[in-house]
């Protein structure tokens, strides 16, 4: 298994490529380039960019404490009306029970020609946005388009672990972002570079004896970092089959890993999993929740755990049983105060409360069961180099029987056994054995996932009318995305959306889930139907694919920066029987097509033929693999525009004989 996650570890460079970097820049004073700017051609879609940025960091003595300082300072051009909601600035500060960072020395001006506009100290206000962070929140002064604005700050942070690093891409262009930190030796934090896109300026160098605390004997050494992008493409996180942005966007990411005192004392802030194992074996949340056999034991009907049966059956109707037992509150809950005796009595629960009672029953049962935690693909990939807990928040059981290792998430009602919700597929979790030391997981999809449509129709050009009927299988993934619309739906809303999606206005006449050939992971319906306005002149036109797979290409950026990730490996089947009508020939049948993606990844396969009266259709696209590089962006992309241009125009023409 690939890691989407693409980290490039930053190592000391004494002599670090020397770029020429940017004049000093002072606040108020914009460039005659700055002054001429009016569009951006590397982004002529962009609506503002950043034409300056830059941050730094740096730890001084201020009033006998030592404090860790950063200073920020940008530019931004507003193109046109639409980006003007970059004049709405918030700045976050961190805040503890007995101390908060500072934001100090706001200023804020507007540029418009040679008129400025600065902000009043009177419009910045505060807002508490959760129980650890704040935001300073203020709006730029009469703003316009081709106004540029520039603003900067300085936070004053007693929190040295909160070294935050530097977001080198954002929703809009940028055109220069700089970032500089000057770290002491005794600070050490581990740091990475996330995202595909290269440093302009890599610098490291070590400045001697620039740190030190009054009365102490000793200074320390200092790392200085400078780390230059220019010409950052904005990003975009509203792009199709992608995992978290946190993944991909570009940023540098530090975290604290040690701190040596003057005194030679140390302290560790980074921790070994054998730490992170001993905390959740006597954690009250989840630890100690994972000992409720007994409860469960005395709450439960007594033929669940110990009824006939095998190993697996058992665990099916346990499973069954929470399901049933419990509704999920829509809450995560793996850091949570999580009362798993509370949740059971009332019936409903976050994910942990109802997965913890799982991994209880199933271990009442004999049946050895243990907690894995994961992070959702909306969540970032967990760092496999060194435990960050807060990497994770999600929790699922994770089971073997008879040999066949089980994942488990009892939350959703529509979930077959062995089968994890679409949001879990993010490639691997952390088994938490409470009795050996954890380890990781991969997880690996259930297969196959596959729609398949087959269709059997017959053209009455007299009445202008098409009618006849098609049966829908689909499988894993597929059958769970649509028992979960046919829960959510009345029968008539479903039947309105499948005809919405079809190559025509089509009505249906009849529906039937076929319960006899259906089971959970697989899903069989039948429909009939007819469509009025058949095409006739001279000759019959008919578009073969009366059932769309895709509505449109679901890839519409020229370029992406980062990988496609479809979850689960899925194949798409369409076979279409057409009775010619008495009369007429068949004078043209669509061409066939053949195409592939590279490394034998994907096929999409068409073909029509003729045969004793009637035309057979067949249609298959497969994707092999879950993901494709940023590099293999463009392929995919053709790759999905010929499919649906395939849905489209692959049109049938009969004449009259």
């Amino acid at each position: 298994m690939k890691s989407v996650l693409k980290v490039f570890v930053l190592v000391v460079l004494f002599h670090g490529t020397k770029l020429m970097g940017q004049q000093k820049v002072e606040f108020g004073l914009l460039s005659a380039s700055e002054q001429a700017f009016t569009t951006y051609a590397k982004d002529t879609t962009a609506h503002a960019v950043y034409l300056y940025e830059k941050g730094e960091n740096y730890f001084e003595i201020r009033g006998g404490y030592v404090w860790l300082i950063k200073k920020y300072h940008a530019k931004k051009k507003i193109l046109d009306k639409q980006g003007m909601d970059e004049a709405n600035i918030t700045i976050p500060y961190y805040r503890s029970d007995k101390s908060k960072e500072i934001v100090k020395d706001i200023r804020a001006l507007t540029h418009n020609g040679v008129v400025k506009h600065s902000l009043r100290k009177e419009n910045v206000f505060d807002a508490d946005v959760s129980e650890r962070w704040s935001v300073k929140k203020f709006t730029f002064p009469d703003v316009k388009e081709g106004s540029i604005l520039e603003y900067s700050y300085e936070i004053q942070s007693p929190f040295f672990f909160n070294l935050t690093g530097w977001k080198f891409q954002e929703a809009i262009p940028k055109i220069y972002t700089e970032y500089n930190a000057k770290i002491p030796g005794n600070y050490r934090y581990n740091r990475a570079l996330i995202g595909e896109i290269a440093l302009d300026v890599n610098e490291a160098t070590i400045k001697k004896d620039c740190f030190s605390i009054p009365r102490a004997t000793e200074s320390a050494d200092c790392e200085v970092l400078k780390y230059v992008m220019k010409d950052v493409p904005a990003f975009k996180e509203d792009e199709s089959y992608m995992l978290s942005p946190s993944n991909y966007r570009s940023a540098l990411e530090f975290e604290l890993s040690e701190l040596l005192r003057f005194d030679g004392t140390k302290e560790r802030y980074t921790k070994t999993w054998k730490d992170v194992d001993k905390e959740f074996k006597t954690d009250n949340d989840i630890g100690r929740q994972l000992k409720k056999v007994n409860f469960f034991e005395r709450n439960i009907p007594v033929d669940l755990i110990s009824g006939s049966g095998t190993p697996l059956e058992r665990a099916k109707r346990i499973y069954q049983f929470v399901k049933d037992h419990y509704v999920w509150d829509g809450d995560y809950g793996i850091f949570l105060d999580n009362r798993v005796k509370q949740a059971f009595d009332e019936h409903k629960g976050n994910i942990a409360e109802i997965n913890i009672t799982l991994i209880n029953l199933l271990n009442a049962a004999g049946i050895d069961t243990d907690m894995m935690v994961l992070s959702t693909r909306d969540n970032g990939l967990p760092k496999k180099s060194h435990p960050v807990m807060s990497d994770f928040n999600y929790l699922i059981a994770k089971t073997e029987i008879d040999g066949t290792t089980y994942l488990l998430d009892a939350t959703d009602k529509q979930l077959p056994f062995g089968m994890l919700p679409y949001r879990c597929l993010n490639y691997y979790g952390r088994v938490m054995d409470l009795e050996e030391e954890s380890y990781w997981y991969d997880i690996v999809p259930i297969e196959p996932n596959m729609k398949t449509v087959r269709i059997e129709m017959s053209l009455d050009p007299e009445n202008s009318l098409v009618s006849g009927n098609f049966q829908e299988i689909t499988t894993g993934y597929e059958a769970l995305f649509k028992r979960d619309r046919l829960a959510s739906l009345s029968e008539d809303e479903y039947l309105d959306k499948i005809e919405d999606s079809s190559n025509g206005d089509i009505f249906i006449k009849s529906y039937e889930l076929d319960s006899l050939q259906s089971d959970d992971r697989k899903l069989v319906e039948h429909f009939s139907f007819e469509m009025e306005g058949l095409d006739q002149n001279k000759n019959l036109f008919f578009n073969t694919f009366l059932v769309r797979f895709f509505e449109s290409n679901p890839f519409m950026s020229e370029t992406r920066n980062y990988p496609v990730d479809f979850g689960y490996l899925r194949s798409y089947m369409y076979y279409a029987k057409i009775k010619v009508p008495e009369g007429y020939k068949v004078k043209e049948i669509p061409k066939p097509i053949n195409l592939g993606l590279p490394e034998n990844s994907g096929i999409m396969r068409f073909n029509c033929s003729e045969s004793q009266g009637q035309v057979m259709v067949q249609f298959s696209l497969q994707l092999r693999s879950t993901q494709y590089t940023s590099a293999g962006y463009a392929y995919v992309k053709e790759f999905f525009e010929n499919a649906v241009t395939t849905q489209n125009n692959s049109y049938l023409v009969l004449e009259k004989e």
